[in-house]
């Protein structure tokens, strides 16, 4: 254990000094929030794959392929399309706006209104984004390092907010990088061959499950229909991936290498989902299969090896919890602080500050929350619930209005939140129920209130 420690050590090490070489590159506001909009292929897929992929779509879907063998990759798919849709059909508008932040749009379509109420939702949102992968960050190390869990959690995420806040996109970008190509070995080239192989190979594998565990369908229908509106949409109009597509050199660079992101993110689905049904083979009686990812690691690598691929996981994680804190950080001071400091704009030091800030919030939630996957759907039931309909109302219905949108938003997410406490946060009503809501108060209030004077153009 003492040489995965020091693997781990020096993984940790490596971030804070590209930390370090990111805030040297960060000069300018523009810099720190969106890298200078000057990323190539290589960077922009590398961070455009390393945002997405994190603890619950790693950790998550090994426990899903535990539960429900390959279907449980549906979660990565639906991830998967929607950054492939994100980047051939929307980016191409979205850069040519040269704005911060999803909200902005809001702004330019509506009113500072529905601005300040959606950067609410918005930062709801990005907080348990964060939160979700600093909880898949302390429990893997809790499990392999047998550490307490406040101390995981603080240990770990104190490394993202330290670099995230230090270098902003910059520190993400040069990070997301690497982390992207540890992750990629560890899992998908060093963990799943070595778990196929203690399995006694693809055959045995398959003489061991149920064949239900090879149905594609076997978690069922709703619950990928469920995936692809929570997270499919969710892709769509979250600030920490738009936040990435505005970093992107051209209109071209997003498309191609965009796509080949989501390409990537589908295949890693896979990969993960058949390291969880190795791990039913090989630990079948786990007490918790939130644990799956942790224990498979622990009982099927040996020394060094072990320490290399607890650094993929940690690499998958640490890139979407820099991405959600530094997208909580950009609504606070792009769409609410401007708003106490009388129109004021944020400066480079007033970024780093509220970075800074808004990491100490996510390790305090961190410490009260215990469920990964359950993190990752209030998030995203609450941004899908609440921003999807007025959001793509405003770049496509001309007869959207202020009054509609600010209604939509607020029943919409209000909705997902009494459905969540109602059914559970795993249950399917609460997206189903906020978006039927959202789009019938939208369309009804816009339809009855007057006509927007003066529309701005979003695409």
């Amino acid at each position: 254990m003492a040489l995965d420690i020091f693997v781990v050590l020096i993984y940790a090490a490596g971030m804070l000094i590209l930390g370090w070489y990111g805030m040297r590159k960060a000069r300018t506001h523009e810099d720190y929030l969106v890298a200078g909009r000057n990323l190539g292929p290589s960077l922009y897929m590398g961070t455009m794959a390393a945002t997405v992929l994190g603890g619950a779509s790693t950790v998550g879907t090994v426990r899903l392929g535990y539960v429900h063998g390959l279907s449980g990759f549906w979660l990565c798919a639906a991830l998967g399309a929607g950054i492939i849709a994100l980047n051939l059909f929307l980016a191409k508008p979205l850069l040519k706006l040269r704005v911060y932040t999803v909200t902005q749009i809001l702004e330019k379509r509506y009113n500072p209104m529905a601005r300040q109420a959606s950067a609410v939702i918005m930062l709801a949102y990005a907080l348990m984004i964060g939160v979700t992968s600093i909880l898949a960050i302390g429990t893997v190390m809790q499990v392999l390092f047998d550490l307490p869990f406040w101390v995981s959690v603080v240990l770990g995420g104190g490394v993202v907010v330290v670099y995230s806040t230090i270098g902003g996109m910059w520190s993400l970008t040069l990070t997301d990088i690497v982390q992207f190509i540890i992750k990629t070995v560890g899992l998908m080239f060093i963990l799943l061959p070595i778990c196929l192989y203690r399995v006694g190979g693809w055959d045995d594998l398959v003489a061991r499950l149920p064949a239900s565990s090879f149905q594609w369908t076997t978690i069922g229908w709703d619950t990928i229909i469920t995936y692809f509106l929570i997270y499919f949409f969710g892709i769509l109009i979250g600030q920490d991936i738009w936040q990435r597509v505005f970093t992107a050199r051209t209109e071209k660079v997003a498309r191609y290498a965009g796509s080949v992101a989501g390409v990537y993110c589908i295949l890693y689905g896979l990969a993960c989902a058949l390291i969880g049904m190795a791990a039913h083979v090989l630990l079948p009686d786990l007490e918790n299969v939130n644990t799956a990812f942790a224990a498979i690691v622990k009982a099927s690598l040996p020394d060094g090896i072990r320490g290399l691929v607890i650094a993929a996981a940690l690499a998958a994680m640490m890139s979407t919890a820099s991405a959600g804190l530094l997208a909580a950080s950009t609504t606070l001071t792009e769409d609410l602080l401007p708003k106490l400091r009388g129109g004021r704009q944020s400066s480079l030091a007033i970024n780093r500050l509220f970075t800074a800030l808004t990491g100490l919030l996510v390790l305090g939630i961190a410490l009260v929350v215990n469920d990964v996957l359950s993190a990752l759907t209030l998030a995203y039931n609450l941004l899908v619930g609440g921003m999807l309909v007025p959001l793509i109302g405003a770049i496509f219905w001309k007869r959207a209005t202020t009054a509609g949108a600010l209604t939509s938003m607020g029943l919409g997410f209000v909705t997902a939140l009494v459905f969540m406490l109602k059914d559970g946060l795993d249950a399917n009503t609460p997206i189903y129920y906020s978006l039927a809501v959202g789009l019938v108060s939208f369309v009804v209030v816009s339809l009855a209130s007057p006509r927007q004077v003066a529309v701005a153009r979003t695409a």
